[in-house]
């Protein structure tokens, strides 16, 4: 697929999806779904990208939400196929058996937040804005914020940022944990590109491992789910990489792990 609407880079392992669209604040519409899903795919099947970086075009916005100009004459069953075309993408970061982070820098509105939210670690410049913007338009979210935003919040902070419509700082969102880390403006990608960097070095598998017993056992019972975290854990012993890391532990020496 040619991309008219997103950049996509991949050097030393880690590619970089950056959302071009800045004149309207990266505003997602299907063309931009469409683009972002391909390249979800892409990181998916190249064993050569270890790591994945989401972030917006220029230094405004993330992602301000959804397109509105498209979606203001959807009927029902025209929106349900947008909805679930969001849903589809998002949940293939989600679920992308590699680390994904979110540099976001700056608006990250409606859809922005809930893309955001999607993906595994969220690092966001000072000047981030972050809200579920939805309601003052007559909406409510429909790309997973009510379920990604009460998860990672709780019940009573997400009731008040969907159902109030209000907007938080970067600040404010760190502390009750949607971001991860929080960095000047000028030092955002940079930083992010030095943790997947570190990403990109780690054992692939027990990383693909890892994301999966955590994605898939957090709402499971907890017998369910440890047993789920066993059976991933056990799986890491398959690799060269288990057996290289142990050892290079015992003979005190740092790992030379080759991704297999």
């Amino acid at each position: 697929m040619e991309y008219k609407n997103i950049l996509f880079e991949v050097a030393d392992g880690v590619a970089t999806i950056t959302i071009n669209r800045p004149k309207a604040l990266n505003a997602l519409n299907s063309d931009v779904i469409g683009e972002l899903y391909d390249a979800a795919v892409k990181c998916k099947t190249d064993e050569a990208i270890k790591a994945v970086i989401l972030t917006g075009a220029g230094e405004k916005s993330f992602v301000a939400g959804a397109d509105i100009s498209q979606m203001v004459e959807l009927r029902p069953q025209q929106a349900m196929l947008f909805m679930e075309a969001g849903i589809e993408t998002f949940r293939m970061f989600e679920t992308l058996p590699k680390p994904v982070i979110a540099a976001v820098n700056g608006f990250a509105l409606g859809g922005g937040v809930e893309l955001a939210m999607s993906c595994d670690f969220r690092f966001a410049s000072e000047n981030a804005r972050f809200g579920q913007p939805e309601i003052l338009i007559g909406l409510i979210p429909g790309w997973g914020g009510t379920q990604r935003l009460t998860r990672l919040v709780g019940i009573g902070r997400a009731k008040e940022y969907i159902m109030g419509g209000g907007q938080i700082d970067a600040k404010r969102a760190y502390e009750i944990g949607l971001v991860n880390r929080v960095y000047p403006l000028d030092q955002l990608m940079a930083e992010t590109k030095k943790f997947a960097a570190k990403l990109a070095t780690l054992p692939g598998f027990a990383l693909k491992m890892a994301k999966h017993a955590i994605n898939f056992g957090y709402d499971l019972a907890l017998d369910n789910a440890l047993r789920l975290e066993t059976e991933c854990c056990s799986q890491c012993f398959s690799t060269d990489d288990q057996k290289e890391g142990m050892k290079a532990f015992l003979e005190k020496r740092k790992p030379a792990f080759k991704g297999r």
